[in-house]
């Protein structure tokens, strides 16, 4: 395994907003079938760097690699192609609150030359059943859904078409720890089931260990630290050490306004 290519690569990858340098030489890697979980404070990088493999954002400097060839300066139908390989989990969901859920869920498959409004129901219903949905919500609208079932139907829509890569930015967050289990267990069950490669954004330390093949820790848009997530609880990395441990005192400093107190 440890001579295998990275499926996805970033090397000394930089973007600023004007004087705010948001990565900072970033490097990390990912390699076929993995799960890699990015780690850090608020600010650290993490969301950015998934929109950059994605073209979201052009770096200002370095390279973006998938499947050892250079991404970021695609452009035109090239780029166009090159997203389909991406099933992705936004932050808060992003369900299209006008559409049902079998249409969230297929949205991109309607797209697809031939397809047909039933047979794209009937992918929606199936993967609404590999997350653990009854096939009858796919009628239901996102706001009868409870939050729970909306990251699901989210993860269904990353996960529809099988993607070989999917992206994850925070699936558990604002959900409850039995909750947050129940999709830690669905992102496994899935990403191993379809062998995909997948890049999880996550402030959950829980699903973190409990997801992950790699971690990489992001500070101030560096990678300072990566490595097995089995290695991580005995990491004496100083950044590491904190963030994992939950301490106050530690090279991430986190300002706090007295103001907020008053």
């Amino acid at each position: 395994m440890s001579d295998t290519p990275a499926k996805i690569k970033m090397t000394a990858v930089d973007k600023s907003f004007g004087a705010n340098k948001a990565l900072d030489g970033l490097n990390l890697s990912v390699k076929p079938g993995e799960i890699l979980t990015l780690i850090g404070p608020s600010g650290s990088g993490k969301s950015l760097a998934l929109k950059s493999i994605v073209g979201l954002e052009r770096p200002d400097a370095g390279q973006i690699e998938v499947n050892g060839a250079r991404v970021d300066t695609l452009r035109g139908e090239d780029y166009d192609e090159f997203l389909k390989q991406f099933g992705i989990l936004f932050q808060r969901s992003g369900l299209f609150d006008g559409l049902p859920v079998w249409e969230n869920i297929g949205f991109r498959l309607l797209q697809q030359p031939g397809a047909t409004r039933q047979s794209v129901r009937e992918q929606a219903a199936e993967t609404l059943r590999s997350v653990g949905l009854s096939p009858d919500s796919a009628d239901l609208f996102p706001a009868e859904l409870s939050g729970g079932m909306q990251k699901r139907v989210g993860i269904a829509r990353a996960l529809a078409g099988n993607p070989p890569v999917l992206f994850l930015d925070e699936p558990t967050a604002g959900l409850d720890p039995i909750m947050s289990n129940v999709i830690n267990n669905l992102i496994l069950e899935n990403v191993k089931n379809l062998g995909s490669t997948a890049i999880v954004v996550t402030s959950n330390l829980v699903t973190a260990s409990r997801i992950s093949d790699q971690i990489v820790m992001l500070h101030e848009g560096r990678a300072v630290w990566q490595g097995a997530a089995g290695d991580i609880e005995t990491c004496d990395n100083p950044y590491v050490y904190q963030f994992w441990h939950k301490k106050k005192d530690g090279p991430i400093k986190m300002p706090v306004s007295s103001m907020a107190f008053q």
